[in-house]
């Protein structure tokens, strides 16, 4: 894919930057402050240093970053900083990866399985675009005089970089430089700090600073600081948009984004590469939602750059999701319509019933995904969602992690994605579906939700996991950086100090779970509801795979929110019901000469008194797409039987079971008191 047309080398850009160290003034060191400026001050100090509008230079921050410094960690696209300051070669050596794995079947179907063939070349991460949006760094390093190590790690000298880049981009244009020169006037540097290389993406971006100029915003930052944007209306000019020669990406009809975002179609193809009737990839031909019903959107992220992942689905004999998503900028790619049926979750029910958006970024790498990138996102998926009425809430805008392995023999091997530092909270908030408290403590549910900045679980093994193994080797035991995350960690009695929980799928040999960064067997998420076991004191019990998992939820920092809604509990006569990780057909509904496809359970099962969260009923469906052409009998159909499944919340990931097994209750029949 052509890059920008303003793209330049790094070189051209680092001269443009020194040459403009002229008219910017840059830094002088001067006496030494009586007391160290806090967050606020600091912006302050910047825009007026380099002659930028304190509000545009806070609200472009709040987009890039919210202002958090993340403890001097770079995003995925190599951004630091509340700046987001970006140095994608000094991330490149340190961040391995790639989302699938030789061997794996990212479909789903072990009636037809789909080994995944190993990546060509020598296993390297392909580098990043080559593009200046992704080393702004040594451009802000030139301006201001500051190292780039410097820039990194010090928050003050990032937003001074910040501001000295804005102030140059809009030196460039033409346009007023001043602190007291009108924000409406800055729209086009704006557009250019996105990094964006089509127009319409840094449109988006723009759009999103002065949109969040008009709001204003206040919050306390991931390292203790107290920073207001106070609202003000401003009605940008935003002429000089056309005058930064970035390129006019075409919107085909049938491009399925919402206007407002920046999106371009790059298809996966379907295609036949061999001469068996299953050689073909990389997705299937359907007809959603027509004829079955859309349930989930599918979030994951690549565990790799944005390219090279686009370029892994476009490839037949690979994978194929719907989205990709870009880090610096939010930029979507939209690779198969939504009506037909990528191969991206692992496990076939759930992919032909799901949309799959791969975001550019690392479970567990120390990196963070970008504000942008959770805006534009929240913005496709309730876009979407509205459009085929999948509900907003964590039943059905799942993650990669939450999605259950098909049999047994499968539970280990599925992935882990967006893994714990993906903000769920937050990307609901953006998705105008918050999490909120509906209940007490006897209403017999309870919904994760930690205050992510302050929950910092001390996970391992961030800087040697190699993503995707689908068995992981023994936990790794140096440390992660402490950082936000999403995760409550479950343990097997209340107490800190207590093992934490079990999970048989992950952990056959009855060993509990571990703070390595992949194993997530003792873990529940930000938006998942529970079915409440027993409060004692600071303590929950929620019921998990068939146990009582305790987290600290003191009602002076709730970890969790009282719900209500509806559980499941085996009917009265039953001492066990089985699990299963996918709602299929019983025998007799399946027509001639199309195998059937076994109703298989887990490892797991639901014991009498136990209870667990409702997440829908579903009808038992087998979507049959075995052939390139539809040859095969009853090919490119639903397969519908009688049978009717409950989706639950059964551990981290969800799980059905049979509805003739079980009742449905209201939550509060029968809780804790």
């Amino acid at each position: 894919m052509q890059l920008s047309t303003r793209s330049r080398s790094r070189r051209t850009l680092l001269a443009a930057a020194a040459a403009l160290t002229v008219a910017v003034t840059p830094f002088t060191a001067g006496p030494a402050a009586a007391e160290p400026l806090d967050r606020q001050q600091q912006y302050a100090a910047a825009a007026a240093e380099f002659g930028v509008p304190e509000s545009v230079l806070l609200a472009v921050s709040y987009l890039e970053s919210r202002w958090d410094t993340h403890a001097g960690q770079p995003s995925t696209s190599g951004g630091y900083g509340p700046m987001h300051l970006t140095d994608a070669t000094h991330v490149l050596a340190s961040t391995a990866g790639g989302h699938i794995d030789e061997g794996e079947d990212p479909r789903g179907d072990e009636t037809r399985p789909l080994a995944v063939a190993a990546p060509s070349g020598d296993g390297t991460v392909p580098a990043a675009p080559a593009d200046t949006a992704l080393q702004t760094l040594q451009a802000a390093a030139a301006l201001t005089g500051a190292s780039e190590e410097v820039l990194r790690s010090d928050p003050a000298a990032n937003i001074r970089g910040g501001a000295a880049l804005l102030a140059a981009y809009q030196q460039e244009l033409g346009g007023p430089v001043g602190a007291a020169s009108d924000p409406a006037a800055w729209y086009g540097a704006v557009a250019r700090y996105s990094g964006a290389g089509a127009e319409d993406t840094a449109a988006a971006f723009a759009d999103e600073v002065y949109g969040q100029l008009r709001a204003g915003a206040s919050r306390t930052t991931d390292d203790g600081h107290r920073v207001v944007l106070p609202a003000r209306e401003v009605s940008p000019d935003e002429s000089a948009l056309h005058r930064l020669g970035l390129r006019r990406a075409e919107r085909p009809d049938g491009l399925e984004c919402p206007i407002g975002i920046g999106c371009e179609w790059i298809p996966a193809p379907y295609q036949k590469y061999g001469p068996r009737p299953g050689d073909y990839g990389n997705y299937d031909l359907g007809n959603r939602p027509a004829q079955q019903k859309l349930e989930y959107i599918v979030i994951h992220d690549t565990e790799g750059y944005f390219w090279p992942s686009v370029n892994l689905v476009k490839d037949p004999k690979r994978v194929g999701w719907h989205y990709t998503l870009r880090s610096v900028d939010g930029h979507v790619a939209q690779h198969i319509k939504t009506k037909d049926v990528g191969w991206h979750a692992g496990n076939w029910y759930v992919n032909a019933k799901s949309i799959g958006l791969e975001h550019e970024g690392f479970a567990g790498h120390g990196t963070w995904y970008t504000e942008a990138m959770y805006r534009t996102s929240a913005k496709l998926v309730r876009h979407l969602a509205l459009r085929f009425n999948i509900p907003l809430d964590r039943q059905h805008i799942i993650g990669h992690d939450n999605v259950p392995g098909t049999v047994a023999a499968n539970v280990a091997g599925m992935h882990w994605d967006p893994g714990p530092y993906w903000d769920w909270s937050h990307y609901f908030h953006l998705l105008k579906a918050p999490f909120r408290s509906t209940g007490t403590p006897q209403t017999g549910l309870v919904t994760i939700d930690p205050d992510f900045a302050g929950n910092q679980p001390a996970f391992t093994g961030c800087s040697r996991q190699p993503p995707g193994v689908p068995s992981p080797p023994p936990p790794v035991t140096d440390p992660c950086p402490l950082r936000g995350s999403s995760a409550v960690l479950l343990r097997s009695a209340p107490s800190h100090d207590a093992p934490l929980a079990l999970d048989l799928g992950e952990h056959p040999d009855g060993s509990p779970g571990t703070m390595y960064v992949p194993d997530h067997s003792a873990r529940a998420s930000a938006g998942q509801t529970y079915a409440v076991a027993e409060v004692r004191g600071d303590w929950t019990a929620i019921w998990y795979l068939g146990q009582k998992a305790w987290f600290h939820n003191p009602e002076s920092a709730r970890t969790g929110k009282w719900a209500t809604g509806f559980v499941v509990t085996p009917k009265p006569g039953k001492a066990t019901i089985p699990v299963y990780g996918r709602a299929y057909p019983e025998r007799d509904a399946y027509p001639t000469g199309v195998p059937y496809q076994a109703i298989s359970p887990l490892q797991y099962t639901l014991s009498a008194g136990q209870r667990y969260a409702v997440g829908g009923v579903l009808p038992s469906e087998y979507y049959r797409a075995v052939t390139f052409d539809g040859s095969a009998p009853g090919d490119w159909t639903v397969i519908s039987g009688d049978l009717r499944y409950v989706q639950v919340q059964f551990g981290h990931r969800i799980g059905y079971v049979n509805l003739d097994d079980v009742q449905v209750l209201p939550s509060t029949v029968g809780a804790p008191e």
